[in-house]
């Protein structure tokens, strides 16, 4: 499940918390929000944004013609 997660402490500043986005696909989730709440001081990235997602392929090889023997 994807979530994103805000703590506002009194002073103003806003932390930002991802979770459950795989790879840096998650920067283009917070980019539109990140512009509205103003200058980003710094970016901590999690170990899901170093994931890397997998694609199995389901394609098998068959032989088309046969031998004789």
């Amino acid at each position: 499940m994807e979530t994103l997660e805000f703590i506002i402490y009194p002073d103003g500043r806003v932390q930002e918390k991802v979770t459950g986005i795989i790879g840096a696909s998650c920067a283009e989730v917070t980019a539109a929000i990140e512009a509205q709440l103003g200058q980003v001081l710094t970016h901590e990235p999690t170990s899901e944004f170093f994931t890397v997602q997998v694609q199995q392929s389901s394609v098998a090889n068959t032989q088309a013609t046969y031998s004789d023997w």
